[in-house]
């Protein structure tokens, strides 16, 4: 996304209003008169108390005084790809081989992609195979593409997340909940 917009400035009005004074025939300052400045590296979401006096002064109107209590909203793109490791998508082809066959402990996320509260624990998975990169394997399967492993172990709600050790279910935590509780059952079966 960031590649794709940069940045974007949204300039905020607090009041112009329109009476009868304003005929027909009043000179509308074209958009080609207004200067365009470089755009700033994009670092997040700001608000600025800048006047935007000056710039309705070079657009040839005298509503300076309507627009100084405006300002400007910048937003900036971030870089997040390097903040996450993305947890690869298994199918159930694959569940015996990287599953159950697994030396280490294996965090299994079962999601769809119309749940709301899958989209939210995502995130959270990414941050945690991070976290125990080495020391635990992580995965998600689709439900609606996978039913078969789904309905093995009994998946009726999703977000679940169920943890394997030696090709054994060893624990199971249904819906969306916050990463604490996660790494703390994540930490019960964690291979020194």
């Amino acid at each position: 996304m960031a590649s794709l917009l940069d940045s974007v400035t949204v300039t905020r009005v607090f009041s112009l209003p329109i009476t009868s004074s304003i005929s027909p025939a009043s000179k509308v300052p074209s958009v080609s008169a207004r200067r365009i400045s470089p755009v700033p590296e994009f670092r997040g979401l700001k608000a600025s108390r800048k006047s935007s006096v000056t710039q309705s002064a070079s657009l040839g109107t005298n509503l300076g005084s309507r627009f100084a209590r405006g300002g400007r909203i910048v937003c900036e793109a971030q870089d997040t790809t390097a903040a996450a490791v993305e947890v690869p998508n298994i199918s159930d082809s694959e569940w015996q081989t990287q599953v159950l066959e697994s030396d280490v402990p294996v965090l299994v996320e079962f999601w769809a992609p119309w749940c709301g509260p899958c989209r939210m624990i995502h995130p959270i998975v990414d941050q945690l195979a991070k976290d125990f990169a080495g020391k635990f394997k992580f995965y998600k399967i689709n439900t609606d593409e996978s039913p078969n492993t789904a309905n093995r172990y009994g998946i009726r709600s999703v977000p679940t997340v169920i943890i394997f050790k030696d090709g054994e279910k060893k624990d199971s935590i249904i819906g969306a909940v916050p990463k604490e509780t996660l790494e703390k059952t994540i930490e019960r079966f964690v291979v020194e």
